[in-house]
């Protein structure tokens, strides 16, 4: 995706961001019902769940309960806005991390470092890009950028198992 001259084209970062969207909306709605059971959790404590079916399981229970109180609905509450909120977080990422690999990289493997520049790059400017967003969760951008190193473990440890599975198939 990148030229001989190690630049950024425009169609590599619109399909990186683009696909970074992509898996993080499959991703939260994967996770949705988890993300209800949590919030339930947090508001009303841990639920009697002496009509389950599936008795010593907590989470499995409490899907049970959601999905006969209020349905398939139910499970997907508050995907929406989590959605919209985090689309742009992302597309930033995703984004940003291919314009530092294609200009840290030389057309060989990222080095462990390397990686974890571009990660930390790519935590970086999500935070500044994204920070107006979240300005009620957080106390501005400083605190926030003390957070993105869960980004650079993230990215790279993603780096590495792209590149096993790829060596997998080969």
């Amino acid at each position: 995706m990148a030229s001989d001259d190690h630049q950024p084209s425009p169609r590599g970062l619109l399909c990186n961001a683009g696909a970074g969207a992509a898996t993080g909306v499959i991703a939260a709605t994967f996770v949705c019902p988890l993300d209800v059971i949590r919030t339930q959790f947090q508001v009303h404590g841990l639920p009697n769940l002496g009509t389950s079916t599936v008795k010593g399981s907590l989470i499995v229970g409490s899907l049970e309960q959601i999905l006969q109180r209020e349905g398939l609905r139910g499970m997907y509450r508050g995907l929406s806005p989590t959605v919209l909120a985090l689309l742009p977080n992302w597309a930033v990422s995703s984004g940003s991390e291919f314009i530092i690999v294609t200009l840290v990289c030389d057309g060989t493997q990222l080095s462990v470092g390397a990686n974890m520049i571009a990660a930390s790059g790519a935590g970086a400017a999500t935070t500044i890009a994204t920070n107006p967003l979240w300005v009620v969760k957080t106390s501005g951008p400083v605190p926030a950028l003390a957070g993105i190193g869960h980004v650079a473990i993230q990215i790279l440890t993603y780096e590495k198992i792209k590149v096993y599975l790829a060596e997998q198939v080969n």
